[in-house]
């Protein structure tokens, strides 16, 4: 398999061509990208590498650049001084990453998992003055609402968002929920079932989270959707999922619910752009979200990757979309995905759709095996770039110096109700 600057490269088919929804820049430095003192504020982005179909909301956070000294040191001293870093923190600093962060940063971690091993992970490292979160920003919140009050959380580059946790913010879930509430009333059944429970991804924000927890509900990760779903169905009629509608729709289809009951919320329109009748009848309403990375995947690469070798294995994130999902062999979470590679026989072949970061990483921790992501046109999780090791060094340094830089912290009031529905969910399990 060919490095990740190199598929990088082939980010698109052709330059400026009307299938290129991508920025071929990713390598390029993120400091770029930065708030400049003196100068004027820059217009938050995702960053080289993202979706051009994605827009920044306004209030996404912006980094402040970084000393020029992190940003001139060479590879090498980067490393260096990390490990330097590291090692006079000791057991002060525990440094969380996810499995979609580039091989520079992951060689620090102490951990490396998805969101919902983070999640756990997060809790059980008590002994450490500070957690490093080398993932996104909502993940250094989820950190934050499980962590003592006395341990920090910080996140090296704050511009490190999520562009499916951003299609869906409090204002507009706030309004969907009145328009439910228009539709189903608020009283429960015979059963004792709520008219709705809302269920949010593990990719939101910290205040969806709130609203859920506020409101009887939950988070999921990919991990453990299903069991969420079965929790959310004992005491609802029906469930809100946001905001990724895939991994909603693949969870409920895999449980039985029919497609046709499972209408889609457009936050842009009355209703969601639905009829009062379809709504009556949903058991699940589908936010209209998706992830960039894993909407790239087709059938028609699966059928490719078939042609080539019949015997492979396709694996897909449950984040693609649902004929994607029902053309593969198998759908699962990042650490499904894991695990079917580390029970592999050698000699097998896979074709993996998810994260290039991860597949390529697969690929060389098991050299017996055949592992190939399934795009051709690779389309990373940009964000995830925007933790350079410069930005790691900075942190950490600044920790041995005494001072904490990038603490994310969330609101209490919102910490509350979003403990709340993230211990829920970490009571169902995975």
């Amino acid at each position: 398999m060919a490095s990740v600057p190199t598929q990088i490269a082939l980010l698109t088919r052709a330059p400026g061509g009307a299938d290129s929804t991508c920025d071929p820049d990713l390598p390029t430095a993120p400091w770029q990208f930065d708030a400049v003192p003196g100068q004027p504020l820059p217009a938050p982005t995702y960053g080289a590498g993202a979706s051009r179909q994605d827009p920044v909301p306004a209030d996404a956070p912006v980094q402040q650049q970084i000393p020029a000294q992190y940003r001139l040191l060479p590879a090498d001293e980067l490393d260096r001084r990390i490990r330097t870093a590291r090692q006079t923190l000791g057991s002060r600093v525990t440094i969380l990453g996810h499995a979609y962060q580039r091989d520079e940063i992951v060689q620090y971690a102490d951990f490396v998992g998805d969101s919902f091993q983070l999640a756990q992970q997060s809790q059980q490292h008590p002994e450490a003055e500070f957690v490093v979160f080398c993932g996104v920003h909502f993940m250094a919140e989820t950190a934050d609402l499980l962590t003592t009050d006395d341990q920090p959380v910080i996140l090296p580059n704050l511009a490190a968002g999520c562009s499916m946790a951003d299609m869906a913010d409090i204002d507009a879930v706030q309004a969907c929920w009145e328009q439910l509430e228009a539709v189903y009333g608020t009283e429960p059944d015979a059963d004792g079932r709520v008219p709705v429970i809302p269920v949010t991804y593990m990719n939101s924000a910290a205040n969806l989270k709130g609203f859920c927890g506020e409101h009887g509900g939950i988070v999921c990760t990919s991990s453990n959707a299903r069991e969420v779903l079965e929790w959310a169905f004992e005491r609802g009629q029906r469930v809100l999922f946001f905001p990724d509608q895939h991994l909603g729709r693949n969870t409920a289809k895999a449980m039985g619910v029919d497609v046709a009951d499972m209408p889609l919320w457009d936050p842009r329109k009355p209703r969601g752009g639905n009829s009062e009748e379809s709504l009556r009848d949903a058991r699940v309403v589908l936010w209209r979200g998706w992830c960039s990375v894993h909407q790239r995947f087709t059938v028609d690469q699966i059928a490719q990757a078939r042609a080539k070798n019949p015997d492979v294995r396709v694996i897909v994130h449950p984040e693609c979309p649902m004929e994607v999902v029902d053309a593969a062999d198998e759908a699962g979470s990042t650490r499904y995905i894991q695990l079917a590679i580390d029970a592999a026989q050698p000699g097998e072949a896979f074709a993996v759709g998810t994260e290039i970061n991860m597949v390529r990483r697969l690929a060389d921790t098991r050299p017996d095996l055949t592992i190939e992501c399934l795009d051709p046109v690779v389309c990373p999780c940009s964000t995830m770039y925007r933790i350079h090791p410069a930005y790691l060094a900075w942190v950490l340094e600044s920790l041995v110096e005494g001072r904490v830089v990038n603490q994310v912290s969330v609101d209490p009031v919102v910490a509350g109700h979003a403990r709340t529905a993230v211990e829920r969910m970490l009571a169902v399990g995975a």
